[in-house]
């Protein structure tokens, strides 16, 4: 990227109003050119940038969501999960250790698993990761499928603060209120519907199945999902179960590029994220997963990580080569609103670079342009 490249993209003045006053944290950036690179190091540098882990874990309890989008059996070019489309299990691992260190006294991994509402372990087997030896990582490692109730007695229902987009609130697996420190884990990838997929949008998978899938009860959960959310969350022809509250307009547009960014932006906002981390070492562009026609793979070779997640979407979304506060019908935002600018207008971060401060390695040095 050239000088006058950079200025004009950090310069570019948004469609939509933001919020200046929006808060803003540091954001850090390694250069990672593969997983066989000692990923702990690189982690521990970039977390140490960020002020250290032991003020944010020592002696509490860790829910790390991932990022494990669609079955464990679709494959690109028939490579491993992890190295495309899905968080990387050898950065998990990595995460898991360095957090053991700094005092977490339980690191629970989350994430609902397609499909289903079994254990999360069969699932993270089935993907070809080493269960034993991400338990083997830090002390009290614990893994829940918040695809359904699980292990818990009863839905966890976040209320969106001030004025929610979508809906008033959302019911989620308990692990997300059971929990101290809230770290979303991403990978850095395009997304059809959204444009990105990064911290933020990862949390769409926060939503139950039971209760937001195509397939959920009409009254109450059903505990035995076995479809996505396409219906209910992407095009609002159904509601969700009439256990968790209904969306404030029915009448609102049935697009998915409008609803699904308001969305995520209301999960964001009722349940904040404390730490994001997003996987770039190798990763797919064109979409979310291998089910998206025309995806392929790419190689970014960098992490980054920042303690608040509309911040750090941004910078992730300038090292894609995009600028992330572009209005709709802008790449990548091309059909949909765009979810950073939503966040920020909610008062999650803000998106604006000049506000943000980087560390480690610059993004001007770190670009990987996914789209030419």
């Amino acid at each position: 990227m050239t000088r006058r490249e950079w200025i004009a993209l950090i310069s570019a003045a948004p469609l939509l109003k933001g919020a200046p006053n929006a808060p803003t944290a540091p954001v850090a950036i390694a250069k990672c050119a593969s997983y066989d690179e000692d990923v702990t190091a690189r982690l521990a540098t970039m977390f140490g940038q960020l002020g250290g882990l032991d003020r944010i874990v020592r002696g509490k309890t860790v829910t790390i969501k991932l990022n494990m989008t669609g079955s464990p059996a679709l494959r690109v070019d028939g490579r491993p999960p992890g190295a495309t489309h899905y968080v990387h299990p050898k950065l998990v691992g990595a995460t898991a250790h360095l957090m053991g260190q700094a005092g977490a006294r339980r690191i629970r991994f989350v994430e609902s698993a397609w499909g289903t509402g079994g254990p999360l372990e069969d699932y993270l087997l089935d993907s070809g990761w080493n269960v034993r030896q991400l338990q083997a990582a830090a002390p009290g490692v614990e893994f829940e499928n918040t695809n359904a109730l699980g292990k818990g007695k009863k839905y966890a229902r976040f209320t969106v603060p001030g004025s929610a987009y979508l809906f008033p609130a959302y019911d989620l697996n308990h692990a997300y209120e059971d929990t101290d420190v809230f770290v979303s884990m991403a990978k850095l990838k395009n997304h059809e519907t959204c444009g990105v997929t990064l911290s933020m949008k990862n949390c769409f998978g926060m939503l139950p199945a039971s209760i937001y899938g195509d397939d959920a009860g009409v009254d109450e959960p059903n505990e035995s999902p076995t479809s996505g959310r396409a219906k209910t969350m992407h095009a609002g022809r159904r509601q969700p179960s009439k256990s968790a509250l209904p969306e404030l307009d029915p009448t609102s547009s049935r697009e998915p590029g409008y609803r699904v960014p308001h969305i995520v932006a209301d999960l964001v906002k009722s349940r904040p994220i404390d730490l994001a981390i997003i996987d770039g070492v190798e990763s797919i562009a064109g979409g979310e997963g291998p089910w998206i026609k025309g995806v392929h793979r790419v190689q970014p070779g960098v992490l980054l990580a920042g303690l608040n997640p509309a911040s750090t979407d941004a910078v992730a979304t300038a090292v894609m080569g995009y600028d992330p506060r572009a209005a709709r019908g802008t790449a990548p935002f091309r059909t949909c609103d765009n979810t950073l600018l939503l966040a920020e207008k909610h008062g999650v971060g803000t998106t604006d670079l000049r506000r943000i401060e980087v560390r480690g390695v610059a993004i001007a040095e770190a670009i990987y342009r996914y789209e030419s």
